[in-house]
């Protein structure tokens, strides 16, 4: 029994995937990913990627009438524009950020669905906390992709930044028979995503204060996605069984 999943108790397969060269398929692997798990083809699984830079809009972006010129700044910024099925609105990725696609079986998905964002933020807040990060849960005033259970950094007497920034986003995606609960932790070189962000935020006249957006590394300098990866694990390692997480797996 995991604090996440109290129904079961099964350990989590760690696949470290690389990128695919198409930010938009490297996306919907996660999706894929999702259906083996329901579909009985793979194990309960945590996938762990650094994506190419990728704007990832979401569902409801696509209908404001600023999304063309959006997508057309992200592209102008050097980061993909793509459509994901998980999650709220605009959010950016590099290869400074860690993709995270949790996903398990579970015969009542649904069930749990909150309580996996409030477990699973904590986890994730945690794990940057065992970095030295002043890190919470909770959204923070004028983030992008605003969420209830964002993770979010405080910083302290070292940070090069001077209010609280969003670190970590995270979404669910649930069919009958699995979850996938699918985050991205913000840890280096956050100057382009915050420039992107604000691009794209304003060509869509969302509210977007462009000071929420930074990164682990502006909280603890020197801090890294190996780090942060690394601590991940660790705190995972504490609620269930990893099953060869140093072991690189492919397609």
């Amino acid at each position: 029994m995991s604090a996440w999943n109290p129904a079961a108790d099964q350990p989590l397969t760690v696949w470290r995937s690389e990128p695919s060269g198409d930010p938009g398929d490297d996306l919907l692997e996660g999706i894929r990913l999702l259906e083996r798990v329901r579909d009985g083809g793979a194990p309960a699984t945590l996938r762990l990627y650094r994506p190419e830079p990728t704007l990832a809009f979401g569902q409801r972006d696509v209908r404001l009438p600023g999304y063309d010129d959006a997508a057309s700044s992200a592209r102008g910024l050097g980061f993909a524009p793509v459509v994901r099925k998980a999650g709220g609105r605009a959010a950016a990725y590099h290869r400074g950020t860690l993709i995270v696609d949790h996903v398990e079986p579970a015969g009542q998905a649904m069930t749990g669905h909150q309580e996996r964002f409030r477990v699973l933020g904590q986890l994730y807040a945690d794990a940057l906390g065992s970095l030295g990060i002043d890190a919470g849960v909770g959204e923070i005033p004028g983030e992008y992709c605003p969420g209830e259970f964002s993770v979010h950094g405080v910083p302290g007497p070292s940070s090069v930044v001077r209010a609280p920034i969003k670190l970590v986003g995270t979404a669910q995606r649930v069919v009958a028979g699995a979850w996938l609960f699918a985050s991205v932790f913000v840890v280096e070189d956050s100057a382009p995503l915050r420039r992107v962000l604000e691009a794209v935020y304003r060509d869509m006249e969302l509210p977007f204060d462009p000071a929420t957006a930074g990164s682990a590394e502006d909280l603890v300098p020197g801090t890294t996605v190996d780090d942060v990866e690394r601590a991940l694990l660790a705190a995972y390692a504490q609620h269930t069984q990893l099953l060869d997480p140093g072991a690189v797996q492919r397609r």
